[in-house]
């Protein structure tokens, strides 16, 4: 699933920016200028904090990126750092490079992920992508294989077409294609040559994807 990003900026105008293009680029948004409040409410993956004076009242819990502002120094930066910031950007910015900071400390954040995902009799090691059922080899392509990570994280849980496009493909909700039914129709070939009898990737009509029916 695509990360969660709160966008705590002040400025209208910039916010609306902000808001817009990030989530053009598949990320889930919420913006305002409240980030304590915002935060309370989505249990975000990262905030874009655009007033560091908002730093002193509110000690951030997750990882923030500080829009400086344009007059900000040396002294400003190594405060907002000490007061729990992860990033500083200043004022004013190219977006592209702040897009590539918030995957840096996404990046850096993240949880360290388990060497193995198992579900049921379904195997994968994450290190040498290799995927076994019922411990036999299963041969899948790329994103076939990542299609069976995804789903196997959470094997009972009902992904949507959308999540998965996104998660998989990188696509925004607003593509309509074919692409995800034809390699779940793939993998579940590919699964069954393996094991005919047992059932992996469910369809539930109309809204998307488990693992286990």
């Amino acid at each position: 699933m695509s990360a969660a990003l709160v966008i705590a900026e002040p400025e209208e105008a910039a916010r609306g920016y902000l808001e817009r293009h990030l989530a053009g680029e598949g990320f889930r948004v919420l913006a305002g200028d409240d980030p304590h409040g915002l935060v309370e409410q989505s249990r975000p993956d990262l905030v874009v904090l655009g007033d560091a004076g908002a730093l002193e009242r509110w000690q951030p819990s997750v990882p923030t990126i500080v829009l400086g502002a344009p007059e900000a120094d040396a002294v400003d930066r190594v405060r907002a750092l000490r007061q729990g910031c992860d990033d500083w950007l200043d004022r004013p910015f190219h977006y592209e490079e702040l897009v590539e900071r918030i995957r840096a400390v996404l990046r850096r954040s993240a949880p360290d992920e388990p060497e193995l995902v198992e579900a049921g009799p379904v195997r994968i090691d994450l290190r040498t992508r290799r995927v076994t059922l019922h411990g036999r080899r299963v041969v899948l392509a790329q994103k076939e294989y990542e299609l069976l990570v995804e789903l196997a994280r959470e094997p009972d849980r009902l992904f949507t077409k959308e999540e998965l496009l996104l998660s998989v493909w990188d696509y925004p909700s607003s593509v309509r294609t074919r692409t995800l039914d034809s390699h779940v129709s793939r993998l579940r070939r590919k699964l069954r040559t393996v094991d005919p009898e047992t059932t992996l990737v469910a369809n539930q009509w109309g809204v998307g994807y488990r693992l286990f029916d």
